[in-house]
């Protein structure tokens, strides 16, 4: 009898330490998901997985953690080798619409949440789910019908009010103002500030506004800018625009450009996950000269938000007959930190070649090396502010030092 007895509670204990055990694990996952530590909250899950490899729960983790380290194709398979064993968990199907959704892949999300709801109609994060699915795909009175039916199921869901509020106040037009200056070390300094307002009338259409006024060496100048962009979702967009003036002198008195955008998204890609391709061409006419620039960028979308873009110019100049030869430039973006709603990233430039020709006020014949970096501080969801700085070394021994500040807000 005491020997069944001691038996008994050694077992019992076993157990219960051994739950201890399976909780502490999902805690220091937890703890590191928090301190977005992604390689050792993967290396515990990795280790779980090995200890019950059908623990189809585990797996349902493991996905998440790709998705959220950016490892979006990892995570897809991962789900879709759930969903081949497990079928009907409507969680793995909105985790799968999750990381469709990540990837701008709305009809897959869409589908996927269509079969989470099937399963379960009446839970309301999964309505919730459906709802900013529609929203996505810009369906506003289905999204709308979509956040009515998770508030119906569930009055305090605090993703559906936040849908319903967002399709109420969705913005559509951005003020932004500016300020930029140069220094030199061979002469008086640049100043410049500018008032921009960008209005999406549609998915389809954009208009943009800018004014612009100058102050080179006591003299000043002002500039109007206007652009519209058409916009088709397998074409791309295409930017229409001009621009006219006060020049004095110092800016060009009229401009036009067109500039025509596409982007692919590369699946199964573990380095690149997406491509964009900008080519525009820019007329300036000075009172002495008339210029044609041709400009291509590269953009390519690496993971965990980071960015690298390569783009080129080519100038060609009837100012005394010079023809100028292209610059370069390569820009390096990344993210720094999130809290919240807010969030801060950065970047950092090099260019190279002669005279930049986005710059109003190189007219002659130079070559330059150009060093820089900025910030971008997303305040709200609504309001955010962005800084640059940059260091030129021209020939002749010269130098420049540009830095700005700008503030956009949303309504």
């Amino acid at each position: 009898m005491i020997f069944r007895l001691l038996t008994g509670i050694w077992i019992f204990c076993l157990l219960a330490w051994g739950q201890q055990l399976n909780l502490g694990w999902r805690e220091d996952v937890q703890r590191c998901v928090e301190a977005r530590d992604w390689v050792t909250a993967m290396d515990i899950v990795d280790r779980e997985i090995t200890h019950a490899p059908q623990d189809m729960e585990i797996r349902a983790l493991h996905a998440r953690i790709l998705m959220w380290s950016g490892k979006i194709a990892e995570a897809e398979r991962e789900y879709l080798e759930i969903l081949a064993v497990i079928p009907n968990d409507p969680d793995n199907w909105m985790g799968l619409a999750n990381v469709y959704s990540r990837e701008d892949r709305t009809k897959e999300a869409l589908k996927a949440l269509d079969r989470a709801v099937e399963l379960d109609p009446k839970r309301a994060d999964l309505r919730a789910a459906r709802g900013r699915a529609l929203q996505a795909a810009h369906d506003q009175s289905e999204a709308k019908l979509e956040f009515h039916r998770a508030l119906d199921l569930d009055p305090n869901s605090t993703q559906a009010r936040a849908g319903l509020l967002s399709l109420r106040g969705e913005p559509k037009h951005e003020v932004r103002v500016g300020v930029n200056a140069d220094l030199f070390s061979f002469g008086d300094a640049n100043h410049d500030e500018g008032l921009s307002l960008t209005s999406r009338w549609t998915s389809r259409w954009m208009t943009s506004v800018v004014g612009n006024v100058y102050r080179r060496g006591g003299t000043e100048a002002e500039k109007f800018v206007a652009s519209a962009t058409g916009k088709l979702p397998k074409w791309g967009a295409l930017t229409v625009g001009g621009a006219a003036g006060h020049a004095n002198n110092v800016i060009p008195k009229d401009e036009a450009f067109f500039d025509y955008d596409q982007g692919w998204k590369l699946r199964g890609s573990k380095i690149i996950r997406g491509v964009e391709i900008d080519y525009g061409q820019h007329w300036y006419w000075y009172t002495t000269a008339r210029i044609l620039t041709i400009n291509e960028t590269t953009l390519l979308y690496l993971p965990r938000d980071w960015t690298w873009s390569l783009g080129w110019t080519g100038a060609r100049s009837h100012f005394s007959g010079t023809e100028w030869r292209p610059s370069g430039m390569t820009r390096l973006g990344f993210p720094i930190t999130r809290w919240n709603e807010r969030h801060m990233g950065g970047n950092v430039f090099y260019a190279v070649g002669t005279e930049n020709f986005a710059q109003v006020d190189q007219i002659g014949q130079f070559s330059s090396h150009t060093y820089g970096g900025g910030l971008r501080f997303q305040l709200t969801a609504r309001e955010d502010l962005t800084g640059f700085a940059a260091y030129q070394k021209r020939t002749q021994d010269r130098r420049q030092t540009s830095f700005g500040f700008t503030y956009g807000v949303r309504f």
